[in-house]
């Protein structure tokens, strides 16, 4: 009992340091990106750019497919559910509701989380082992507003794009199905989302997508920095930044929600 309460303990205090060590790296971050004009150095928007390219515009095939698909799997759902009760023209309120407010933006932050976190995650570590980052140090220049304010400031930039790109194909995709299977015009169901939705729904999707996007830099980062041993603690780390981001968007989510229904 005693051991196990030692582990557990060794494993809270360095759970709290991660944290900690995170927070650091977002606070850091945000100063550079503000104040890093004022300081002469200023963080580089071609690196913004070259960030924003990998991480949002080259996601937007499998973007696309995934929205597609779940916009599609609410509105079945959707229709079968309320075929018990007789009220399938009321589906496109669900659709609307869910897609802008839950699945696109938990869908896109995931996909985002799989993919840029943990290229972020191998990107960073593999730089630490090969001592490129201490090269920086020595070079005067620092590896935070370097490295990891461009990778934020793209983030921020991205995921909330990408998430109203989501919210269109996955309305579109559920539009599909729904004039196909209850036989109404696709201008009917424009119209039944525009009195359905508002700005608010949307605002709440967006909203959590730029939470989300601090969390997947923020761990992808840390992760990063924190590698090693070789290539094994690089797979060990983006293994990592994969499974902490998705959890992180999952949890963050859940809270979300419920802090709103208060």
């Amino acid at each position: 009992m005693r051991k196990l309460a030692e582990n557990f303990g060794r494993d809270i205090e360095a759970g709290l340091t991660e944290l900690g060590q995170a927070a650091v790296l977002l606070v850091e971050s945000l100063n550079w990106t503000i104040t890093g004009a004022a300081r002469q150095q200023p963080v580089r928007v071609g690196a913004v750019l070259a960030q924003a390219m990998e991480m949002g515009i080259r996601a937007l095939p499998i973007v696309t497919v995934l929205s597609l698909a779940i916009g599609a799997m609410v509105a079945i759902q959707g229709i079968y559910s309320l075929r018990i009760f007789g009220a399938e023209s009321k589906v496109t309120l669900g659709v609307a509701l869910s897609v802008t407010r839950e699945f696109a933006p938990l869908i896109t932050g995931v996909l985002v989380a799989g993919r840029s976190g943990s290229a972020l995650a191998a990107r960073l570590g593999t730089m630490k082992i090969n001592q490129e980052i201490d090269a920086l140090t020595v070079m005067g220049i620092n590896p935070v507003r370097f490295l990891v304010a461009p990778a934020l400031l793209a983030m921020l930039l991205m995921l909330p794009l990408l998430t109203w790109f989501a919210d269109v194909v996955g309305l579109f995709g559920a539009g599909l199905y729904v004039t196909s299977t209850l036989g109404i015009s696709f201008q009917a169901y424009l119209a039944d989302l525009q009195a359905s939705l508002k700005v608010a729904d949307l605002v709440h999707g967006l909203g959590k997508s730029a939470i989300f996007a601090v969390l997947i830099t923020t761990v992808g980062v840390n992760n990063g920095l924190g590698v090693t041993g070789g290539a094994d603690g690089i797979g060990r780390v983006t293994t990592r930044a994969v499974v902490q981001g998705i959890s992180a968007i999952v949890i963050t989510d859940m809270l979300f929600a419920w802090l709103v229904l208060l």
